[in-house]
């Protein structure tokens, strides 16, 4: 067993989404986090920070007391619920004599043990370098000596921590090329699908919200579903047929959380593609939690990286619909207050709901398309069709030489159908 201990700070400056958190929320997310890799929580504490201690980042007598609680739960790994320095790292591993470990530490450990694909893996791998080149500066002494120069003018040559430095940025190097390759693959089955076309849905919320219920549960999927933090880390699609006989692809991503690694950002940008590629974003909540307006906030300050970084567009709102999920543990949708947004409550565990979700979805999409009236020749059965395949069929006329239809149809389609 691994015991845990953690601690978490109230500051005035603390990071953008966690000052409107209730400590007790923090403690429950981080202990969830702890337990989602196996981790047994013997102790557990909140400490309010008054100022951060460069060396330790709590005080004195703080980091005495967690000490005491350490030696006496016998406890091997300690996590703080709070991003370390190097130095702080290295400081409180010798004070409170056990392995320490940092928010964005457990976060990455949890990724590398869930994630399955190709994909998933080289992420997690080039987030994991990321955070350990931050950890090789002016930390571990022992990577401080130095290797032999080689001939008569090779110097003193260089140090263990600039030839560990070295590898690690020629191994980024290599993961961010086979990562391009990735994304350049992805990019040709979107455009695959393009070619199609069916319009995208992407699923977007907190981690443990839900998503991947509510994805089996629209799709008759078995995708992994479980009550803890980041069961889905590899993006995963699936077809879906909507109330009007359409048809569209849908997508479940990885849930995110507050104070995301911004090494995970940065390396999961080709999973996050998904969502800027998507004809419409359903962001799941699950509108149980005590937490759910913070955890709404964390989700929307990802997506506006997003559009500061410009991998998505700035009226990315006007295509997205709040799902909110866990009404039974509210008693059901009825009990949930009517909103002005759109938003449409659901339970993806009993079902209630999802037929409304469905025809919400149905609606949104059919609004983005337009309709043509076209005559084709009854002896021209290959548009006819084409027009079935891609297209709702609103009216059809059936006459001696020609065929009346009204035809409902996305301006690409409506495009394509034209150059025929």
């Amino acid at each position: 067993m691994l015991p845990w201990d953690k601690s978490a700070e109230r500051h005035a400056s603390s990071r953008a989404g966690a000052a409107s958190r209730e400590a007790e929320a923090r403690l429950a997310e981080a202990t969830g986090l702890a337990a989602s890799i196996g981790l047994v929580v013997v102790h557990e504490a909140v400490f309010s920070l008054r100022s951060r201690t460069p060396a330790t980042l709590f005080g004195k007598g703080q980091a005495e007391i967690i000490a005491a609680a350490i030696a006496e739960h016998q406890v091997t790994v300690a996590v703080v619920d709070a991003a370390l320095t190097p130095v702080q790292q290295r400081n409180l591993e010798t004070v409170w004599k056990c392995k320490v470990i940092d928010r964005t530490g457990l976060i990455l450990d949890i990724f590398g043990a869930r994630a399955r694909t190709r994909e998933g893996s080289l992420q997690v791998e080039l987030a994991h370098l990321d955070y350990q080149r931050s950890r090789l500066v002016r930390s571990w002494t022992h990577l401080e000596r130095q290797r032999g120069g080689f001939g008569f003018l090779g110097g003193p040559g260089e140090t263990q921590i600039e030839a560990d430095r070295r590898l690690i940025g020629d191994r980024i190097t290599r993961l961010k090329l086979e990562l391009e390759d990735v994304r350049r693959t992805r990019g040709l089955h979107r455009g695959a699908r393009k070619r199609v076309p069916y319009p995208v849905v992407a699923l977007v919320g907190y981690t443990n919200a839900g998503k991947s219920t509510l994805f089996n549960a629209l799709t008759g999927a078995t995708v992994t579903a479980q009550d803890q933090l980041f069961a889905t880390l590899d993006p995963t699609m699936r077809g879906l047929d909507l109330p009007s006989g359409r048809h569209a692809i849908i997508s479940d991503t990885v849930g995110f959380i507050s104070d995301l690694p911004t090494e995970l950002v940065a390396a999961f940008r080709a999973t996050l593609e998904e969502v800027a590629e998507a004809d419409l974003i359903l962001h799941v909540r699950d509108i149980s939690h005590p937490d759910t307006a913070a955890q709404r906030q964390d989700v929307l300050a990802v997506l506006a990286g997003m559009v500061k970084d410009g991998s998505l567009d700035a009226h990315w709102p006007e295509r997205s619909l709040e799902v909110l999920n866990k009404a039974d543990l509210l008693g059901g949708i009825a009990a949930i207050p009517q909103r002005e947004d759109p938003s449409v409550a659901v339970s993806a565990l009993t079902g209630e709901g999802l037929p409304a979700l469905l025809s919400a979805i149905d609606r949104f999409l059919a609004a983005q398309l337009t309709t043509l009236s076209v005559d084709v020749p009854v002896t021209d059965g290959a548009k006819l069709a084409w027009l079935y395949r891609h297209g709702e069929i609103l009216v059809r006329e059936d006459h001696d030489e020609d065929v009346h239809m009204e035809v409902r149809l996305s301006e690409a389609d409506r495009a394509r159908f034209e150059r025929l």
